[in-house]
């Protein structure tokens, strides 16, 4: 354990990456877990309000992203100050991006259905970090030989090639796709091949005189979502919470 440690973590000089992993997995949980207290009226938390103006907890994480940032490159990979930086940018970046919705809507939706879109971005970042921290490279480098890698040509036609695809697939409405396509190319390929979302901007350029093509993108679309929509929201629902209805939202923000 420890050879295997020493060798995929210490050495390539991740250590600083997973720490920040976790240190942003953990500000997310605990910050979840705290503002669900809030919402329930229990244990000693509070809203911080000082003169009545709400702070939402992206205004600590926005200065502690850009300190642990400018630590880290000021730092290098290795020593105490890249691990310090990596946990203060990790912590930072969870508390960011836990409200990555209301910084997208500039709106107070934690609670609401547009709430949602944190938590999922905070799922796809952390996968995304994972895969990196596993072995997996952008656009399919680590899929090189070391002969090609030393060959400019062979690696830039090959991030060009993996880059191609995540932009199709992201041009056919499969942001999530495409987000993973960018280290697993093959996941890329296959959302790039398949039928456009309804809505997208390849259906609406290509689908526009197609009724077929656009008839089976809404079927396609229609059963991919009634299968995966109700697990993917009571997931989110267990670590995120679960969202307002309309109207208490609406009350809310009044």
């Amino acid at each position: 354990m420890g050879d295997w440690w020493y060798r995929n973590i210490v050495e390539p000089g991740k250590l600083p990456l997973l720490l920040a992993l976790l240190s942003f997995v953990l500000s997310f949980l605990i910050t979840r877990t705290i503002t669900r207290l809030i919402r329930a009226g229990k244990g000693p938390f509070r809203n911080v309000s000082p003169g009545g103006l709400h702070v939402h907890h992206v205004v600590p994480g926005v200065i502690l992203t850009v300190v642990g940032g400018f630590g880290a490159v000021g730092s290098g990979r290795f020593g105490v100050g890249a691990m310090v930086s990596a946990v203060i940018f990790g912590i930072g970046a969870g508390l960011v991006l836990d409200e990555f919705a209301l910084v997208l809507h500039l709106d107070d939706v934690y609670w609401s259905e547009q709430g949602r879109k944190s938590v999922e971005v905070v799922v796809l970042t952390a996968a995304l970090v994972a895969l990196i921290l596993g072995g997996f490279l952008p656009f399919g480098v680590n899929e090189l030989t070391p002969h090609e890698r030393q060959s400019r040509g062979a690696v830039i036609m090959n991030v060009a090639l993996n880059f191609f695809f995540a932009l199709l697939a992201l041009g056919k409405g499969k942001p999530r796709t495409a987000l993973l396509g960018t280290v697993i190319p093959f996941v890329a390929i296959i959302g790039a091949v398949r039928l456009a979302r309804p809505g997208s901007p390849w259906a609406k350029r290509f689908y526009r005189n197609r009724p077929r093509a656009r008839a089976r993108a809404g079927l396609r679309a229609f059963h991919h979502d009634r299968r995966w929509a109700g697990p993917r929201r009571k997931f989110q629902d267990l670590i995120g919470g679960t969202p307002d209805d309309e109207a208490t939202a609406a009350e809310e923000r009044r």
